[in-house]
């Protein structure tokens, strides 16, 4: 078994830390468990790289075929935020490349998801100006910032210095590409995804991604569980590692036993 976890924005893989020290208590070791960073979130956009939609959906896929090709023996892969996102991608459209998939952000797929109001002005020409303001603001200050939001002030003191310019400019492209009917038309593909087990966690203090009627109505239509998550919002994995590390190793054992189950019939 091996967890590939995929980051969003403004992140780095520092959000998954917290979970993954808890993981180890379900016997879920750093062996385990691979965290990818998407270009611009954490590590260098490359050169050319465009941060469209498309081109992070072929990020991941190179990624995964690296991992099967050294010998994985098969990927679990969850998302948070725009992670979620490009793993969707790939459940819809290279399903070969994992067993199962978890996302957190399914209701972006919905024909009624309304992007939230800082993914609007991004996606306009005042866009530019908002990214400015917020690269340029002290690190304090940022850390405070996504700390109150749900990140901890740990987390948050990791992740802040790599919210610079490669990755704004990573950000406006990124939202920019996907500014709607653009989510609307991917998720009409969305019945795709059911060709392996799906796992939608509906974090309930969450307010970015179309709450639970979206969530819910495209899960099912994806053909994926949900799991709702009380008392956390948008960082579930850093506001409450336990519960997190709970979720996502429960979601991985009834994967294996299905697996055992089906390997004696």
């Amino acid at each position: 078994m091996t967890l590939v976890l995929v980051h969003g924005n403004p992140e780095t893989t520092a959000i998954w830390d917290p979970m993954r020290g808890a993981l180890e208590r379900h016997g879920i070791g750093p062996d385990d468990v691979v965290a990818l960073s998407p270009p611009g979130f954490g590590v260098p956009s490359p050169d050319g790289f465009g941060a469209t939609m498309n081109e992070y959906r072929d990020w991941l896929a190179a990624e995964l075929e690296g991992l099967l090709a050294a010998g994985t023996e098969h990927v679990d892969l969850l998302g948070h935020d725009w992670g979620g996102g490009h793993v969707m991608r790939i459940a819809m459209e290279r399903p070969d490349l994992i067993r199962s998939w978890c996302t957190d952000v399914i209701g972006l797929f919905d024909a009624d998801y309304v992007w939230h109001d800082a993914a609007q002005l991004w996606q306009t020409p005042e866009g530019d100006a908002s990214i400015a303001r917020m690269i340029s603001r002290p690190d304090p200050e940022r850390i405070a910032f996504y700390a109150g939001l749900g990140m901890g002030p740990e987390v948050a003191q990791s992740v802040v210095p790599h919210i610079n310019a490669d990755m704004g400019r990573c950000i406006l492209a990124l939202y920019r590409d996907a500014a709607q009917p653009a989510m609307a038309d991917l998720g009409f593909n969305i019945a795709a995804a059911g060709q392996r087990p799906g796992l939608c966690i509906l974090a309930a203090g969450d307010h970015f991604t179309g709450g639970g009627v979206m969530h819910r109505r495209i899960a099912t239509r994806a053909g994926a569980r949900v799991t709702e998550l009380l008392d956390v919002g948008h960082w579930w994995m850093c506001e409450n590692p336990g519960l997190a590390a709970h979720t996502v190793a429960s979601w991985l054992a009834s994967l294996d036993r299905t697996a055992a189950a089906s390997a004696r019939a």
